[in-house]
């Protein structure tokens, strides 16, 4: 019997991993796919988010501050990709100052700092590719980017330097509870543990609701994203989000740490786990929505597209937690979206 067995290998089961193996305790973790960071975590906007537009009080508010502090030390530690580049949530009517100011007040009471609001004419020159019709945006000095697979393969590579033991092409299809502990049944075999962490990403409702009676649902939502050229480079050098307004909710135009610009995502929620396949519809969503708060987007640039999905968590009750003490399900902080590394020239 292991210790702990953890399920999923992307970067929230990695970063478990490489915690708990500070510990003297025997980890397995157990991943469906052949390598770490083969789902969420590969195919999102690649975003170390400042903790602004989480609620307050919130455990998404608390991790994504926490976060962006930890992440400047943890890639110098590990060595992976990382740009503290800024982020900036831009307003394009003056009918939505109310919601700018409401986003400011939110960011501040989470703790975020630095956070500012800054006029339209800062604004450009901070960004001259800024759209015409923009007003003045929310500063956030701590927001960044990261490679998400430096980041995954960083946290996957110290957790095994350390003892932590990863088991691929193993599918979980079944938990059931003994009286040590849990009893997994794989595609590759039983395996016992005294502790199982459910980070299976789209699949966690899947792996929750083989124990509990308190049923959960995920809903994959798909994003579906352009990556631009290396000429593209210095279009913008923050991540620049548009602010939700009388516009709809637009779509994030954010520089890469491998020199690409990035471009999206859509949020179009579907019934199918591996539905990652762009569509023609959503890449016209993000065509049509990325020059509301960025213009002259050079889309002609674009190497290539691609979709990523992420769970949307749904309500649990606080009985679910209790149900069973030793089965965790870990929840992603943020959204994804980065596709692989480009190949090295």
């Amino acid at each position: 019997m292991v210790d702990i067995v953890i399920i999923g290998a992307g970067v929230s089961g990695c970063a478990i991993a490489r915690e708990v193996s500070r510990y003297k305790a025997d980890v397995l973790v157990l991943e469906r796919e052949e390598d770490v960071c083969c789902g969420t975590s590969k195919a999102n906007s690649a975003i170390v988010h400042a903790g602004y537009d989480a609620a307050n009080g919130s455990l998404m508010a608390k991790l994504n501050v926490e976060g962006s502090r930890l992440m400047p030390a943890l890639s110098k530690e590990l060595d992976f990709p990382y740009e503290n580049n800024g982020s900036l949530v831009v307003m394009v009517s003056e009918d939505d100052r109310p919601a700018l100011n409401k986003l400011y007040e939110n960011g501040v009471a989470n703790g975020v700092e630095g956070l500012r609001i800054v006029e339209r004419d800062e604004l450009v020159r901070m960004e001259p590719n800024i759209s015409d019709q923009a007003v003045a945006a929310l500063y956030a000095p701590t927001g960044a980017i990261v490679c998400p697979f430096g980041l995954t393969f960083a946290l996957a590579e110290n957790a095994a330097r350390n003892g932590v033991r990863f088991q691929f092409d193993t599918e979980v299809t079944g938990i059931g509870k003994t009286d040590g502990g849990w009893k997994l049944s794989t595609t590759r075999g039983d395996v016992e543990a005294k502790v199982v962490v459910n980070a299976a990403g789209v699949y966690a409702d899947k792996l929750h609701n083989m124990v509990s009676e308190d049923a959960m649902t995920i809903t994959p939502r798909r994003g579906d994203y352009f990556l631009l050229d290396h000429s593209a480079q210095g279009h913008v050098s923050h991540t620049i989000f548009q602010l939700p307004g009388k516009f709809g909710k637009g779509v994030l135009v954010a520089p890469t740490v491998h020199g690409n610009i990035i471009v999206g995502p859509t949020a179009i929620d579907i019934e199918d786990k591996e539905g990652v396949a762009t569509t023609q519809a959503g890449l016209d969503e993000v065509r049509a929505k990325c020059g509301l708060a960025v213009k002259d987007v050079p889309l002609r640039q674009t190497i290539t597209s691609f979709a990523g999905l992420r769970p949307m968590r749904p309500a649990m009750s606080s009985s679910s937690a209790r149900s069973s003490p030793a089965l965790w399900t870990a929840r992603a902080s943020s959204p994804p979206a980065c596709p692989p590394p480009p190949p090295s020239a």
